[in-house]
């Protein structure tokens, strides 16, 4: 297999940590963003940008072309770009809701599904989807960004199934709390839209979770996960998912293991929440 790997959402975090790795190991790195100048990094490194919209069909046709006509393939694919739209289920208006499903599930359904006719026509293939322990284990206030990753959990799974027999292999990367952006931001929504609402004791409660479990040492550093993702990439018999921290699996056990109920009551005491 040649290595020329497309790695959405790499203008930080986890993203372009793992196209830093597959640089310094040799690979032909494509590495897009919604914006040229957050590709800096990367492209002093070597790996060339892209400027690419997933919610725009033309935006990522005209990126697939760009690499296809420059290296001939796509081997590797890495579904990274999303983010997290946090708030309760009925605060978060519906714009907001369709445009997390947008970015996280249409998206990566979008350009994986332009990426695989040529991967089928080389009888070989990877397909990395970032998901999340929030693909398995919900807590409130982040039912939308839950329920799109549960949605690329499951579409991992069928895909996988069906391009089996085309040589491609499907992988799902798990990880839990990063040291990326991505908790700032999070934050920064969910107290703007439930913080002083009628679910502000539960907003509150989430904010203050989130800098904990985001903040100093605990959160891992997203090199971890390049590691795990360039493992996922290079092993000749990769598994069909990767818990990639300590914390995604205690919560995907414990939701394994509890029943809804005591899953429902364990969340909630670790939100301490004050009315």
């Amino acid at each position: 297999m040649s290595r020329n790997v497309l790695i959405t959402g790499a203008s930080s975090g986890i993203g372009e940590a793992t196209g830093l790795k597959l640089l310094a190991e040799g690979w032909n790195v494509y590495a897009t963003a919604r914006r040229a100048s957050r590709l800096n990094e990367l492209s002093a490194k070597g790996a060339k940008s892209i400027v690419m919209d997933l919610t725009d069909e033309h935006s990522v046709q005209a990126g697939i072309d760009r690499v296809l006509q420059d290296a001939g393939t796509i081997d590797v694919l890495i579904n990274n770009a999303g983010y997290g739209e946090y708030g309760s289920i009925e605060e978060v208006s519906m714009e907001e809701a369709r445009m997390q499903f947008e970015v996280n599930v249409f998206g990566l359904a979008r350009i994986t599904r332009m990426v695989l006719p040529r991967m089928r026509e080389s009888g070989c293939g990877r397909i990395i989807n970032i998901s999340s322990m929030a693909g398995k284990a919900t807590a409130p206030m982040g039912g939308w960004y839950h329920a799109s990753k549960h949605a690329v959990e499951a579409l991992s799974d069928a895909l996988r199934m069906e391009v089996k027999p085309f040589g491609i292999e499907v992988i799902v990367i798990e990880p839990g709390a990063i040291k990326t952006e991505w908790a700032g931001i999070a934050k920064e929504h969910l107290l703007k839209t439930s913080g002083s609402g009628p679910y502000a004791g539960y907003a509150n409660a989430m904010a203050a979770l989130i800098d904990k479990f985001y903040t100093g040492k605990k959160p891992a550093a997203p090199e971890k996960i390049a590691d795990v993702i360039y493992r996922a990439v290079t092993t000749k018999r990769p598994r069909a998912r990767y818990i990639a921290t300590n914390d995604a699996r205690f919560f995907i056990l414990t939701k394994w293991l509890l029943s809804d109920r005591v899953f429902d009551w364990l969340i909630v005491r670790m939100l301490n929440v004050r009315k």
